[in-house]
């Protein structure tokens, strides 16, 4: 893998957690929350470090809407407080 893959990976990566956010109605909470730029970078951390890229691009794909993430989400305890925290859940 060259530096250009690797790089293109992570953005890839980190447009995933948006999307995720997005779809699970809590994008704007995060922007709310205290350290709103450290809790967004260990997400997207999460997110870059995880092997269901290929799952969770089809999954945001196939899913209008969502109130969960999939098992595989390592943000699914960040999204379940935000939720929680919006009064969604």
């Amino acid at each position: 893998m060259t530096f250009l893959d690797y790089l293109i990976s992570v953005d890839a990566r980190t447009a995933l957690m948006g999307r995720m956010m997005q779809k699970l109605g809590v994008d704007r909470q995060l922007k709310s929350v205290p350290d709103h730029a450290g809790v967004t970078n260990r997400a997207v951390d999460r997110c870059r470090s995880c092997g269901h890229q290929d799952e969770c691009s089809t999954w945001l794909d196939e899913h209008q809407q969502a109130d969960v993430p999939p098992d595989y989400c390592r943000n699914r305890d960040l999204i379940a407080r935000l939720q929680h925290a919006a009064g969604q859940r």
